[in-house]
């Protein structure tokens, strides 16, 4: 029996990415993308290019894609401006990816066959178990939504850090759809997608650890041209005093691998002006470098952005011997950065 994960499989996954996060894409979809391929040898690029696309470049065209779209949703950028604008730029870059992995994907293919498996027994329906689920699915988008439309004076001061009302509002909200989600769910459901905490755990544990280490290394770019890193600043800068939109997609993407994405993307927007109409109109491409910077790049490193390093622990809980950090970074650098310098040229010129 052929059962493999398509580039097409990928392409529809990616579409998903935009409308539920590519966290929530990536963990609602890796299960049954490993279980599709339990009958394949080599199975571990599948998952390498499901982070590269899912978890990454397939949620750069809307606020919901990918949390540093959805900072610049709050800081004023129009919902549809990030579609509008780097659009080509997805393109380009997934449609290279997905050639990529059909043509890698067809060559193990070709070499390995498939192996025995279990024939599923055919129950005569298709359907979704646990789909009351989808309409919680309904709830999150509602309330990520409303807290980036919704502007109240009301704000708290908690341990010294400033929150505003509809902040509040969704995150309480979000804690209280994941309660009903787990207490309306049959156990089978979960059982059977093999479901458990400990994936997730670990990557708390782990960045927790990465948010207060980079506390020191943010705040040294936000002092600009003055602090340690304010070579980085000023070549993001051209002579003339305008801003370089290669500097910026490369500069917001490499430090987007190693510090996560969204403070990242936050530190440049305000480095380019901070200012979302002047981004929006004036300096479209600034914005869509930083935009394609921290999305994009997000991608070279297992640490780079959350669902990254999840889809790596549900994978290798599963018997999926995944690469090690710097084995992951040998795929992107072969893989991903020639893509990059490419797009630079076309596009950030």
């Amino acid at each position: 029996m052929d059962i493999r994960y398509t580039s097409d499989n990928v392409l529809v996954l990616m579409h998903n990415s935009n409308v539920m996060g590519t966290t929530g894409a990536s963990m609602l979809l890796i299960r049954p993308m490993i279980r599709a391929n339990d009958n394949r040898k080599h199975k571990v690029h599948v998952v390498v290019f499901f982070i590269f696309i899912v978890s990454n470049v397939g949620g750069s065209l809307t606020p919901l894609g990918d949390p540093p779209l959805f900072l610049g949703f709050l800081k004023g950028v129009d919902f549809f401006w990030t579609a509008k604008n780097i659009f080509p730029d997805t393109l380009f870059v997934v449609g290279a990816l997905l050639a990529i992995f059909y043509a890698l994907d067809s060559f193990y293919f070709r070499h390995e066959g498939v192996l025995p498996v279990d024939p599923t027994p055919d129950t005569g329906a298709i359907g979704f178990d646990g789909a009351v689920n989808f309409w919680l699915l309904g709830g999150v988008l509602f309330f990520v939504l409303l807290s980036g439309i919704w502007k109240s004076p009301v704000s708290f001061d908690i341990q010294g850090t400033t929150v505003g009302l509809p902040g509040i509002v969704r995150d309480v909200a979000l804690i209280v759809i994941t309660l009903i989600s787990l207490r309306i769910t049959n156990p089978k459901v979960h059982a059977a997608n093999q479901f458990g905490w400990e994936p997730m755990a670990e990557v708390a544990k782990l960045f927790a650890g990465i948010f207060l280490t980079i506390v020191p290394v943010i705040a040294m770019l936000k002092a600009g041209t003055e602090g340690p890193f304010g070579a980085i600043v000023r070549a993001v800068t051209r002579p003339d005093g305008q801003p370089d939109p290669a500097m910026y997609f490369w500069a917001t993407g490499i430090l987007s691998s190693f510090l996560d994405n969204a403070p990242t993307y936050l530190v440049f927007f305000n480095t380019a002006g901070g200012d979302p109409q002047a981004l929006m109109t004036t300096y479209a491409s600034t914005l869509a470098a930083i935009s394609a910077g921290a999305v994009f790049m997000g991608a070279n490193t297992y640490i780079g952005n959350a669902p990254n390093l999840m889809v790596k622990a549900i994978a290798e809980s599963r018997g999926v011997r995944m690469p090690s950090f710097f084995g992951f970074m040998l795929w992107s650098g072969v893989i991903l950065i020639p893509l990059f310098i490419i797009a630079t040229f076309i596009f950030f010129r």
